[in-house]
């Protein structure tokens, strides 16, 4: 898909109208430019909590894995996404951003995701007090400060209200500065991983009260990979035993899928962070799924300096999110060297 057909194709969900059925591919995230990120700036906050409109693309990111009283599962994923979208004719009413979110839960099995696009005013972001919304979707401190923050989402019978709180900031890679590829290309990135998360989920017209770990994830970059990558295999992990640790790792896959540049962090409970350099990673895939006639990895191995191999393995076995860029974005739980729960993003498949 081009760039310009990707514009149309949102310009026409913004307009309410109906394209003809395709199927987006990784070349609409890789047309995404902007300016690169300083590696010298640092994170500062609040002020990064908010937009920043140079660099091409950015988001606002939480997944979940929370219990209910009644013993049942449940994941959420919530996004918002901002990225540069010039149209090819100057319009007095396009500021050339795009914004789009996703909201998905997850019950057991099953597993449902929703889409909606917009352009500012309709959707906003702010850094303090933060806001980030897109109609009623929203992710906003509850008070003064950051943390506590009020999660909502509501699609027909599915919904989350849910609040998150009390966790420490993790800076990952060098100080926030996050390296993607071999060619230096990088982006901005921190996360509050440990978030003691408590509300109602609303499953197929059914609400439960539920309790449990978020991740919420912000990072910003001038594009997400080189135009010669296919995408990536991301994993957010947060130990089930106390005190809290955490595990995030990326592989990006090159032309022939294989996994061509791989980063991480370890997590210690108070937010501090050990980087986990691309040497020291293996990831390979033992198990796939067949989803919509394309293979999905399941199962992996992760090997690790240290420690015992860790076999991460996916919950909810069909979590396609058939979106305008259709990926696969589910649970996941760890065994062996780690052992703990978190989520899975699969791009590019």
């Amino acid at each position: 898909m081009t760039k310009y057909a990707f514009i149309l194709l949102s310009i026409l969900l913004l307009l309410g109208c109906e394209p003809a059925p395709q199927r987006p591919n990784i070349d609409a995230v890789q047309s995404v430019s902007g300016k690169p990120v300083d590696r010298n700036r640092g994170v500062i906050l609040p002020q990064d909590h908010g937009p920043h409109l140079e660099q091409g693309i950015e988001w606002w990111y939480v997944t979940a894995n929370l219990t209910a009283t009644t013993g049942e599962t449940f994941g959420v994923q919530w996004t918002l996404f901002r990225t540069q979208m010039p149209l090819p004719i100057k319009s007095t009413w396009w500021d050339n951003q795009l914004y789009f979110a996703h909201f998905a839960l997850q019950h057991e099995q099953s597993h449902v995701a929703f889409e909606r696009f917009a352009r500012v005013g309709q959707a906003n972001i702010t850094a303090s007090p933060f806001e980030a919304y897109l109609d009623d979707w929203s992710l906003k401190s509850a008070e003064s400060n950051f943390l506590p923050l009020k999660m909502t989402a509501k699609q027909g019978e599915y919904a989350v209200d849910v609040s998150l709180n009390n966790s420490p900031l993790t800076l990952h890679g060098d100080n926030g500065y996050s390296q993607k590829t071999n060619s230096g290309h990088a982006s901005y990135y921190f996360s509050y991983p440990f978030l003691k998360t408590n509300g109602t989920v609303t499953f197929n017209g059914k609400t439960y009260s539920v309790s449990g770990n978020a991740w919420y994830d912000r990072e910003w970059s001038a594009s997400l990979i080189d135009k010669n990558q296919l995408g990536w295999d991301w994993f957010s992990l947060a130990s089930d035993n106390s005190p809290n640790e955490g595990l995030m790792l990326f592989c990006i896959r090159d032309a022939q899928q294989n996994y061509d540049y791989c980063s991480g962090t370890r997590i210690a409970e108070n937010g501090q962070t050990t980087q986990i350099p691309q040497h020291d990673i293996s990831l390979r895939v033992v198990e796939q799924i067949t989803l919509d006639g394309a293979q999905y990895p399941s199962r992996w191995k992760v090997e690790l300096p240290n420690t015992e191999p860790v076999f991460i393995e996916s919950i909810t076995k069909n979590a396609l999110n058939k979106l305008s860029i259709r990926y696969w974005e589910g649970r996941v739980k760890a065994s062996g060297g780690f052992n703990g729960t978190g989520y899975a993003e699969l791009v590019g498949y």
